[in-house]
């Protein structure tokens, strides 16, 4: 039980928000234990004596009429990411600008081959691509180009606003933009790779669901796929002996392609419809295997040489997991959108964790969210022990609070 007789608590401490709910929700479930709780009912009692004073223009003024405890969070989680959620409660909102400045990190999966309308595997596939020639060393090269000072453009999925209205409104409407999304500088001050997945050593499959074909074309105006299309659908790997060739782009999901090469008269037309997705036209004959296998057997005896190797078989996209510390106003997800560019494929985000934000770092001072269902006997010690712990690290010498103005610094 909270050792609290009559103080009146309030301030900011973190807790680790969990997959799959809102940071918004977080608050309201705060708030349901919270409100009831011993711990903060002194500050329910002085807010009510607070509102007892206001005048009439005030009380009308005030949407919620009700008294909860006040919650707010400083940088929101959306509900795919975990992680550390700093909250602010009483007077603690106040210092919650100061986070949304401060450096944070990271740790976040991507996988190649497809990019969606949310840059996630939650999304609709917008394009796929070939994938097959993406490696760790590959991705390593790339990186140097998202360290430092870079610019970025943000996700239209983002909570970003352009003419009073945000960008994902936008974007569930399916409508255009106003104008471009525009670049914008932020600094990555660390970025590395911490594990390689290569295809097959993972569960993480690419999305299956297509976008409609309008917001593929929005997709193609406000994201500018076409250009990453056409590096990709250019990417070429050298094999053993060094020999270019193009690649054949491969959805793994959709389509399954045999190693086995067809007839030299049929190629071209499995070519191009492999590369459009479509499927095969209906005038032309049943594949047959066996007049297949004849035409490899041939083909391989008549072109035996190390530098006709056949691809190996495809195991599914390969994925890499990223650690990152950045500044205000970076977005992973188009960081995994610009990786997936940067090796000639396409990419999306599988998940991702907030490690750290200012101070407050996963498995040091932060609070498991599964500790609220453990009653107030638990919540409650933990909730004030942060909440004291704040406070003695930003009082000043006169016994007051500050204003958390080394947050930017950390």
């Amino acid at each position: 039980m909270s050792k609290n007789t009559g103080k009146i608590v309030e301030g900011v401490f973190a807790i680790n928000k969990p997959p799959s709910i809102s940071s918004a929700q977080v608050i309201r479930n705060l708030q349901s234990h919270f409100n009831p709780s011993k711990l903060f009912a002194p500050w329910i009692a002085a807010e009510r004596a607070h509102r007892d004073i206001e005048s009439p223009r005030e009380r009308r003024r005030r949407k919620d009429k009700s008294v909860q405890v006040k919650i707010g969070h400083g940088g929101t989680l959306d509900p795919m990411a975990t992680g550390v959620l700093i909250m602010g409660i009483g007077k603690g909102t106040k210092q919650l600008q100061g986070f949304l400045e401060c450096t944070k990190s990271y740790e976040a999966t991507i996988l190649f081959g497809a990019a969606t309308d949310t840059y996630d595997v939650l999304g609709k596939v917008l394009r796929r691509a070939e994938y097959k020639h993406v490696t760790k060393e590959g991705v390593e090269d790339v990186l140097a180009r998202f360290r430092g000072n870079i610019m970025q453009r943000p996700p239209i999925y983002s909570a970003l606003r352009m003419q009073g209205k945000r960008l994902y409104e936008y974007a569930r409407e399916g409508k255009e933009v106003p104008r471009e999304i525009q670049e914008r500088p932020v600094k990555v001050e660390e970025l590395e790779i911490i594990e390689w997945l290569d295809g097959g050593t993972h569960d993480s499959r690419l999305p299956k669901e297509e976008a409609e074909v309008e917001a593929k074309e929005l997709a193609e105006r406000v994201l500018k796929l076409d250009a990453a299309a056409n590096i990709s659908e250019k990417a070429v790997e050298k094999d053993v002996n060094g020999a270019k060739r193009k690649r054949e782009l491969d959805d793994v999901d959709d389509l399954s392609i045999s190693h086995k090469r067809r007839a030299r008269d049929d190629e071209e037309a499995d070519s191009q419809t492999l590369m459009s997705g479509a499927l095969q036209s209906p005038d032309r004959k049943p594949h047959d295997p066996a007049e297949s296998a004849n035409s490899a057997t041939a083909d391989a005896d008549s072109h035996e040489s190390p530098q006709q190797t056949s691809l190996p078989p495809d195991k599914g996209p390969p994925a890499v997991k990223l650690r990152m510390t950045v500044t205000s106003g970076f977005y992973v997800r188009s960081l995994s959108h610009d990786l997936g560019e940067a090796v000639g494929s396409l990419a999306c985000m599988i998940d991702l964790v907030r490690t750290r934000q200012g101070d407050f770092e996963l498995g040091r001072n932060v609070m498991e969210y599964e500790e609220l269902d453990k009653g107030e006997d638990v919540w409650g010690q933990q909730v004030e022990k942060l909440l004291e712990e704040w406070e003695e690290r930003n009082a000043k010498p006169d016994g007051s609070t500050s204003r958390l103005e080394d947050a930017r610094e950390k």
